[in-house]
């Protein structure tokens, strides 16, 4: 029997941690978990580690430490706090590291978590949009291997054919369309975060859940799958399909379109990065074609949701664009769920900040970092200095 896969998971308490737990837990024999990490939800971060018997757990707020380490006295689990704690453990050799913090936080753990492991299960999507180039270098450089987690990029991996790259014809990302695919236009000013928290067919964090009301998920989706397979935006489609069942799809020169279909559960794509080359059995419930019925695509509308269109723009312009475009959106979320702005006001604010800012020149992921720590303030300013 081969020995336990050695497993670090960053983001350990958010909805894609929680799933890879469930996993780990139906197999406990094949992983051995090393390190655990959450941003401030304590309690969930200590019963993780004793349920895992995690070698370390670290909490990023350091305001926790004292809470975290008063909940696992008597476990063999060191506590570490901050971001010193966080670099700590990503600086521990594993076989594999689950990348599941939301938003550009977890770039760089992930980055200085590459030369450790020998597989990156990525769910980090904003990490690729704003630093793809220095991360890929990186894992090239180490022989790391990224497997995707987000469903439409673990579907893309799981049916491209590397050897046959020059017959490539396209790319093709399906959306959901999100809770407001059917709403008419002058509806949309009376969205509220209740209902934009409401996605139709996935169960997700709440940053992501809104990304998916605006597609401005589906244009960070758009600018990771250019970066991760090496191709041109113009190869890239995005279709609207509502079911959610075939997750992305890739047209060859032939005629041929490959697809990866299965139900909109998120363990499935998490269970094939943790056990890519091979698959694992899970519980998810098998696809049933018949009892589907049928499935429906249609295009996505630019004009009402115009964070697809603005992620577009952002991948043919530059790297500096990219980090507006998912800093801008990040600030414009937050502002968002936190009722300091409006539903149609995020794509205003990430334009705004495309046309307004000059990105500086980007030598390394601490540029990346100086850039992005300038646009959370400046996005904020914005904010509050406009009236919308």
């Amino acid at each position: 029997m081969s020995a336990p896969q050695k497993i670090s998971i960053f983001g350990a308490t958010g909805s894609i941690g929680q799933s890879t737990l469930d996993l780990v837990g139906a197999t406990p024999d094949a992983f051995k978990v090393i390190a655990l990490t959450a941003q401030k939800n304590v309690t969930k971060l200590a019963d993780a580690a004793i349920q895992t018997g995690a070698q370390y757990a670290v909490i990023a707020d350091s305001s926790q430490y004292e809470t975290l380490n008063n909940l696992l006295v008597g476990t063999k689990t060191t506590v570490l706090c901050g971001k010193e704690g966080l670099l700590e453990v990503a600086q521990i050799e594993v076989d594999t590291v689950i990348s599941a913090v939301v938003g550009l936080a977890g770039l760089e753990m992930t980055y200085a978590a590459i030369p450790y492991c020998r597989k990156l299960a990525l769910a980090n999507k904003e990490s690729i949009v704003a630093a793809g180039e220095q991360i890929l270098a990186l894992a090239t450089e180490h022989s790391t291997k990224i497997v995707p987690v987000d469903s439409e990029h673990s579907a893309i991996f799981q049916v491209f054919e590397e050897q046959n790259r020059a017959q490539l014809n396209k790319l093709i990302l399906t959306a959901s369309g999100g809770p407001f695919r059917c709403l008419a236009s002058a509806e949309f000013a009376n969205i509220t975060v209740e209902k934009a928290l409401k996605h139709p067919n996935w169960d997700m964090g709440a940053k992501i859940t809104i990304d998916c009301a605006t597609l401005a998920n589906k244009g960070l989706e758009l600018i990771e799958a250019a970066l991760l397979f090496n191709v041109p935006e113009h190869q890239i489609d995005v279709i609207v399909h509502p079911e959610s069942i075939i997750h992305s799809l890739v047209a060859y020169q032939d005629g041929s379109t490959l697809a990866q279909l299965g139900m909109p559960d998120m363990r499935t794509a998490i269970s094939y990065a943790l056990g890519w080359p091979y698959r694992h059995k899970t519980l998810v419930k098998p696809l049933n074609l018949i009892e589907m019925g049928k499935l429906t695509f249609e295009a996505p509308d630019l004009t009402r949701f115009p964070a697809l269109r603005l992620a577009r723009q952002a991948l043919k312009n530059c790297q500096g664009q990219r980090i507006i475009f998912n800093t801008a959106n990040e600030i414009a979320v937050e502002n968002f769920l936190n009722h300091r702005l409006s539903f149609i006001e995020i794509p205003k604010i990430i334009e705004m900040m495309l046309e307004k800012t000059t990105p500086p020149k980007l030598n390394c992921v601490a540029d990346v970092i100086d850039f992005d720590r300038y646009l959370r303030h400046h996005t904020q300013q914005i904010i509050q200095q406009f009236q919308f």
